[in-house]
């Protein structure tokens, strides 16, 4: 039965959400829309596991990782076509910013607590290495290869390159969901998942209640984020940081339901889980983001910045090869873990001292 609070924070924060939104609240209300962001964050991952647990993984994690990238491609758009010129690198930074996060610091911190639970953090490199290899790839195409192309101006795609990358984007994703579903659904099974069969599955009628508040949950977190956006913008400027540390920030919001999944999987032994969690939702970010884009970009005013710079080249080649190392195995220590989360680390860091 679904929790009371899990109900009603949703619900309260949808209504903070229509009374607050496009205003400049005060500071008394910036920090009760950010209680309200947090609660529907906690009531997110709890939809989120029930769901799960009624259609079983790798379902369970595609319906978190699609859900959320999916309305924060909305709150992308919606900001770059309101935002002109100024928002011309948004759709790069956001994107990057989820992929950094999703491959250092969701699995970082997942194997980190896998690890220290069980000595040895064991999941199907199978599984793993395909979602890596589809990662990178889309990672490569989107965002590294338009800095090297010539026949739009800096990093930029042109209309037909664009145009490509989007179909490709799609196409890869889909493949991949197919395989993860269907094809080689037992490659991303995690390998504690028998112990999960002890605890009766909810029945449909509870699985449907909170995949609606799941949706409702997310469109409240992605909205009170934006919403916060302009005091975390100032609080930013006030510290003299980068205009592109907001996203972070923004990112890591709209990332928590994510993250605390990952970590409650974690921690029950559950690694395939986690890492179906961060790797699809990095994913999710690119292979619905980029077409998206793409498809705004006939009403968008302005450039469409997407080629990576220098800093971020490197730290996004880094966590590929880091990447491939740790999951090959099957097996992960916290050695590993405390690389992805030194990555993560270094990724912060880097954004607010660039």
């Amino acid at each position: 039965m679904t929790a009371r609070w899990t109900v009603v924070v949703p619900l309260l924060a949808l209504v903070a959400l229509a009374l607050t939104w496009g205003s400049d609240p005060a500071p008394v209300v910036v920090v009760v829309v950010g209680i309200f962001l947090a609660g529907s964050v906690l009531a997110a991952v709890h939809h989120a596991e029930v769901v799960a647990h009624r259609v079983g993984e790798p379902f369970g994690s595609l319906v978190l990782a699609v859900a959320v990238t999916v309305i924060e491609v909305a709150l992308i758009v919606t900001l770059m076509v309101s935002g002109g010129d100024e928002t011309s690198t948004l759709a790069r930074d956001t994107v990057f910013a989820a992929v950094m996060i999703t491959c250092n610091g969701i699995v970082g911190i997942s194997l980190l607590v896998a690890a220290l639970r069980d000595g040895v953090a064991s999941f199907n490199a199978e599984g793993t290495a395909t979602a890596l290899a589809t990662v990178s790839t889309l990672a490569t195409l989107c965002l590294v290869l338009p800095t090297f192309t010539t026949s739009a101006p800096g990093p930029e795609f042109s209309t037909a390159q664009l145009t490509f990358a989007a179909v490709a984007s799609i196409a890869l994703y889909g493949l991949f969901v197919f395989v993860q579903t269907i094809r080689h659904r037992d490659y991303f099974l995690p390998e504690g998942a028998g112990a999960e069969e002890h605890a009766a599955a909810p029945d449909d009628r509870t699985a449907l209640i909170s995949l609606g508040l799941l949706v409702l949950s997310l469109v409240a977190v992605v909205g009170l984020a934006k919403t916060e956006s302009k005091p975390i913008e100032d609080g930013i400027d006030a510290a003299g940081l980068p205009h592109s540390a907001v996203g972070v920030v923004i990112a890591l919001l709209v990332l928590l339901p994510e993250t605390l999944a990952a970590v409650r999987a974690a921690r029950r032994g559950l690694v395939q889980t986690s890492l179906n969690l961060g790797f699809g939702s990095a994913m999710a970010s690119i292979g619905l983001t980029i077409p998206a884009i793409a498809v705004a970009t006939i009403w968008l005013d302005g450039p469409l910045v997407l080629g990576l710079d220098s800093v971020q080249t490197v730290l996004l080649a880094i966590t590929i090869v880091v990447g491939a190392l740790t999951v090959l195995p099957g097996r992960a220590t916290v050695q590993e873990a405390g690389v992805h989360l030194v990555l993560f680390l270094a990724f912060l860091f880097l954004a607010a001292n660039p």
